[in-house]
């Protein structure tokens, strides 16, 4: 083997203490640490302490509100909380102001990107499905996805009328991308604010049933079997859509999904005391549903991992439970929430790995890195240990809006390469 350009030593690759080798901001391979002590110490001869290595992750689903909304986050600080996130990709939703539905917004955001953040993290923008996300008329695809967007999705405003929702899928399929589904009848959801059910009925709140969602997730699996095309399933909350992705998979259909990280650690009773931090959209279900999905995500029947990051201004979220955006941000805190999982033992490295960069990448054909020789440097290194608190001061995203604030979180993310030169450190 040739000289590497660096190494860095000492870190933990899911369960084995490893040695990376990199040269010209590509990987040469990982090596047992006992090998890595024979190579003589290089210009570059780094320290993992110990530190978690983990590929630079892909977040699927991210709001990075610019253009238009830059009171809530712009695409520089959005990017900011990636790169401190541990996300080296991330796939921006297209409900912008005006709205990702032709090429010029979608080079505004490449272009913007690639000013405030030349090294990365890289955004892959996703294009409306519909003009204006009205749900009226198709947006021009082949014009989004000539100017670089990755998928397309009415992410916000469900698509109710369903030839229309089958022509997306068609239209994308003919360009080889897929449709992002957000799976809700609002007709059921209506002005829900929480999960329907005892709790929402002894809180006085209006509710927002599982089956709003479950029924669209109904119909794009149908779709999906009838057309034989893909469709991608965003932010699933509840067993009985995991139910019914269960059986389609067993059937081989062309169907996958995600969920969130609030999905997978809170329920409905982290809104208990009319906590608008903890409204989401879908919202948080009952402690059975987090359970389901965490059984799905373990089991390969949720594919991956996303934030949903949805950053507000601290003014629009201190308000009435029923006026309170919904969302949660999600970017700065994501990674520690996984990892408490991991402590719990309902995850492993390895399921963070596979959810969070390597089936995303498969999914939406975006490049990872799985640390085999050729594939490009990017890496985060992680600290299980690591103790912070979450406030205004310790989060790089604009939007401070999460039921984590004031807590603290084990697991941080310490130091993050791109193309093996140091992006981020804390």
């Amino acid at each position: 083997m040739a000289a590497p350009q660096s190494i860095l030593r000492n870190v933990i690759w899911l369960d084995q203490p490893m040695d990376l080798l990199i040269d010209q901001g590509t990987i040469m391979g990982l090596v047992p640490v006992d090998q890595g002590r024979e190579i003589t110490p290089l210009e570059r001869d780094m320290d993992g302490q110990g530190a978690w290595l983990l590929p630079s992750l892909i977040d699927a689903h991210v709001h990075l509100r610019e253009p238009g909304q830059e009171y809530k986050e712009t695409i520089a600080t959005g990017l900011q909380a990636a790169l401190g996130g541990g996300f080296g990709q991330v796939m921006c939703m297209a409900n912008t102001d005006p709205v990702n539905d032709h090429a010029q917004v979608t080079e505004y955001i490449l272009e913007t990107a690639m000013k405030t953040h030349p090294m990365g993290p890289r955004v892959r923008p996703v294009g409306a499905l519909t003009k204006g996300l009205a749900g009226k008329e198709l947006a021009p695809m082949a014009e989004l996805a000539r100017a670089g967007c990755v998928a397309f999705s009415n992410d916000g405003v469900p698509v109710g009328d369903n030839d229309l929702f089958r022509r997306s899928m068609e239209y994308a399929a003919d360009l080889g991308l897929k449709v992002i589904d957000h799976c809700e009848d609002p007709t059921l959801s209506g002005h829900g604010v929480m999960n329907e059910g005892v709790l929402s009925g002894q809180l006085g709140l209006k509710g927002s049933p599982w089956v709003a969602e479950t029924l669209h997730v109904a119909r794009d699996i149908m779709l999906a079997e009838y057309l034989n095309i893909p469709v991608h399933l965003a932010h699933i909350s509840c067993k009985e859509s995991v139910e019914q992705i269960l059986v389609a998979k067993e059937k081989g259909l062309p169907v996958t999904a995600e969920t969130c990280a609030h999905y997978l650690v809170w329920d409905e009773t982290m809104v208990q005391g009319y906590n608008f931090l903890a409204k989401v959209h879908p919202p948080l279900r009952t402690r059975e549903d987090v359970m389901a999905l965490r059984r799905a995500v373990k089991e390969g029947v949720i594919d991956i991992l996303v934030t949903d990051h949805a950053p507000h201004a601290d003014f629009e979220k201190e308000t009435t439970m029923d006026e309170a955006p919904n969302g949660i941000s999600g970017l700065d805190t994501a990674l520690s929430l996984y990892a408490s999982l991991v402590r719990d033992k309902v995850l492993t490295r390895e399921d963070i790995v596979t959810r969070c960069a390597l089936r995303p990448a498969e999914i939406f054909n975006l490049e990872v890195n799985r640390f085999a020789p050729g594939n490009r440097a990017d890496f985060v290194l992680f600290d299980p240990d690591h103790a912070w608190i979450v406030e205004p001061s310790t989060m790089l995203s604009k939007g401070k809006n999460t039921p984590c604030m004031g807590t603290t979180l084990l697991g941080k993310v310490i130091a993050h390469y791109l193309k093996g030169q140091l992006a981020y450190t804390l």
